[in-house]
């Protein structure tokens, strides 16, 4: 097998495993809100935004570090492998345990009066992944895909017999009988803590087997080479910190802004469980996004050297708008329906329309994505962590000031927003030092009209079941007619089945 057939392949796997993974967690949303209520949801969605900052700070960087310094720094990868567990493991520990022990303040902070044992449990979390990167990061390095991806699973399969386990199986088994009430102390007012026990269960029990797989480990701390991996290191870190803001933040300050009493009925806890879990809706675009990541990468930095390399970006950039507009009119206009399934529950609906937007937000991510390809071609990578930071005061700023006022839309805003700045400013200054000749007129023009046309299907309402779907998924074919048409001297050559040049 060739390397890029074994590269190929690899990618496949490992890119299975991580849409696998978040397939399935987004699957979960249907067992959250079906048993557990909006209080539960918000709890769920401000304190697991707080871990996705935390695993950033945690991690630091290293697991980039790792791979620079095994393989183009002239070093033992072995001996890399032992400094950067080693100071992992030190690091985790100190951390850790600070989060251990400040728990009571954080809970009294965060408004969870009297239950500092989450906060507790989330520093177990924390720390059960921290230790957990470096070996998976050693899978990926030594081209044991199978190996990386079987781990992932596990820990998947784990997480989700845990939940099923915790949240359904025991009330039902309670309920008929078949076990008693206090079995194994179990609570059955508990709601965020079962989403975090299963977790800590499904991460503390893969650690033996993930540092199995990924060999003899011996702790060794050396000043020059862990001085040497912390100066590379520590700029990652604030990027890193910048990009999770960005995913994360409206999720994070939603309930802290968000007035109470704001949603009649609903606490500002339980309004964000509503926020979050609408969220979840449109992750389905950041699915596609996430495989599209997996495939593209590879592929633009292999393009690189080829001169016509930058009319091949355009190309790939103008087919990624129209299949990402296509699938946001299609989840938009079937909102109706497509809502329902996922999120159980009445008060989910009250924030369906946020979804449309939040889709936007995605895309608009999608396509950074694409643009970024000059920085990372040009060897300017500090622009990305100037673009990320901008886009996380936006961000920042909007919900702030919006979601006070606006409620869920400026929670969505806030995303929408920051997508968008980062968006401009990276096309400004790709074009300025890598000129790649996009399509910028028509891809504008198919963003806009899909936004239009998911809002007009979102909110069309004919009465009828049937003609609503009718008429709804008309807007779908309206818009495919509309690329057709402007996309026709592009189309015809692979109709005749000849391929453009």
């Amino acid at each position: 097998m060739s390397n890029l057939k074994k590269l190929a392949g690899q990618t496949a796997i490992y890119g299975l495993s991580s849409i696998l993974g978040r397939s399935i967690n987004f699957l979960l949303i249907i067992v959250y809100t079906a048993y557990l209520n909006p209080e539960a949801l918000g709890a769920f969605t401000g304190i697991y935004a707080l871990v996705g900052f935390l695993n950033i700070v945690f991690t630091y960087g290293m697991e980039t570090a790792f791979f620079r310094f095994s393989t183009g720094k002239n070093l033992d990868s072995t001996k890399v492998y032992h400094n950067t567990q080693s100071l992992l493991i030190t690091s985790t520990l100190v951390l850790g345990s600070a989060i251990y022990l400040s728990a009571p303040w954080l809970a009294e902070v965060m408004n969870y009066q009297g239950q500092a044992y989450l906060f507790r449990w989330m520093a177990l979390i924390l720390s059960f992944d921290a230790v957990l990167a470096i070996p998976f990061a050693k899978l990926r390095l030594e081209n044991r895909a199978f190996a990386f991806a079987g781990a992932k699973l596990i820990n998947i399969f784990l997480n989700v017999l845990f939940n099923l386990l915790l949240i359904v199986w025991i009330p039902l088994w309670i309920n008929s009988g078949f076990i008693a009430s206090g079995f194994l102390g179990y609570q059955p007012e508990w709601g965020v803590e079962f989403i975090l026990l299963s977790n800590l269960l499904a991460n503390g029990l893969i650690i033996p087997y993930v540092w199995w797989r990924a060999g003899f480990f011996r702790f060794q701390l050396e000043k020059e080479i862990i001085r040497q991996m912390w100066t590379y290191s520590l700029p990652l870190l604030f990027m890193g910190l910048a990009g999770v803001t960005n995913e994360l933040v409206s999720r994070l300050l939603f309930e802290y802004v968000l007035p109470q009493n704001y949603f009649p009925g609903l606490t500002s806890r339980e309004a964000a469980g509503v926020f979050g879990a609408n969220f979840k809706l449109a992750i389905l675009m950041n699915l596609v996004i996430q495989a599209f990541k997996y495939a593209a990468e590879p592929f633009f930095f292999k393009q690189s050297t080829d001169k016509n390399s930058p009319q091949l970006y355009a190309r790939v950039m103008h087919a990624f708008i129209i299949f990402c507009t296509i699938l946001m009119i299609s989840i938009s206009v079937n909102l109706d329906w497509i809502g329902p399934l996922f999120l159980k529950g009445e008060a989910y609906a009250s924030a369906y329309f946020i979804v449309p937007m939040l889709l936007m937000g995605y895309l608009l991510l999608g396509i950074y994505f694409n643009l970024s390809i000059w920085f990372k071609i040009t060897d300017k990578t500090n622009y990305s962590f100037w673009i990320t930071l901008i886009g996380a005061l936006v961000s920042i700023a909007v919900i702030a000031f919006l979601v006070p006022v606006l409620g869920y839309l400026g929670g969505a805003l806030s995303t929408l927003s920051c997508y968008l700045v980062m968006t401009l400013v990276c096309f400004f200054f790709g074009q300025k030092y890598y000129p790649i000749p996009y399509q910028t007129g028509k891809g504008v023009f198919y963003l806009l009209l899909a936004f239009g046309l998911s809002y007009a299907g979102f909110f069309l309402d004919l009465g009828s079941d049937l003609m609503n779907f009718l008429a709804k998924n008309s807007l779908i074919l309206l818009f495919l007619t509309v690329v057709g048409f402007l996309e026709k001297d592009q189309l015809t050559p692979f109709l005749r089945g000849k391929q453009r040049p």
